[in-house]
């Protein structure tokens, strides 16, 4: 019996995670104080929504006069169309590294996402929930803006893309976009992973960088 059968919520997911490409856009924001990210197929289509959740008054207070981002804890869960949560991604505060905690939407732990450094092309560990590392995000320039994501024996399972354009041209912003193109053979806890990870590199890396402050 495989993982995901194992899960009651992945009966639910089965329509949104078990897609090959999916496009996560962040939605702009004048001051981003709550991040918010569609997630639609390349054809446009909504298929889903991640929202930040558990953000208190005093917390969007301090995320707007300053930059202690990196210093909280940023909650994001996945829905999908018919608003069904499947999936939970967590960022701890960090001091220097960032660790991404993912669960599915019941709230079982998946497995964590760890950033292995800091200078140079930026690499990530996936862990499952026995910590047994069973790939890894290596980004693909020093800026990291495209990754490619590779299993445990080091073949490329899955890509995250932030130049995509297709349709993003005339549909979205300039806010983040990011292809997820996952490959087919992809299955159990790994793809669970691999679509957190679209998120959690923006969570990890770029969002102490926003605001005012």
């Amino acid at each position: 019996m495989s993982d995901r059968a194992l899960r009651p919520a992945t009966v639910f997911a089965m329509s949104l995670l078990d897609q090959d490409q999916i496009v996560i856009n962040q939605k702009a924001k004048l001051i981003e104080l709550t991040n918010e990210y569609a997630i639609r197929d390349t054809e446009g289509n909504d298929v889903g929504v991640i929202r930040q959740e558990g953000q208190s008054k005093a917390k969007k207070l301090a995320r707007f006069v300053s930059s202690l981002d990196q210093f909280m804890t940023h909650a994001l869960s996945v829905y999908q169309a018919d608003g069904s949560k499947v999936l939970e991604v967590t960022r701890p505060r960090k001091i220097m590294k960032s660790t991404v905690q993912v669960a599915d939407g019941t709230g079982a732990p998946l497995g964590t996402i760890r950033q292995q450094n800091m200078i140079g092309k930026i690499n990530f560990g996936l862990h499952d929930g026995t910590d047994q590392r069973i790939g890894e995000i290596r980004a693909e320039n020093w800026r990291a803006w495209n990754f490619a994501i590779v299993d445990a024996t080091g073949q490329e399972v899955a890509r995250i893309t932030k130049t995509w354009e297709g349709f993003a041209k005339t549909m979205f912003t300039t806010a983040d976009n990011y292809l997820l193109d996952v490959k087919p053979e992809c299955q159990g806890t790994l793809r669970w992973l691999v679509f957190a990870s679209a998120v959690s590199v923006d969570l990890a890396l770029k969002q102490d960088a926003r605001g005012f402050g």
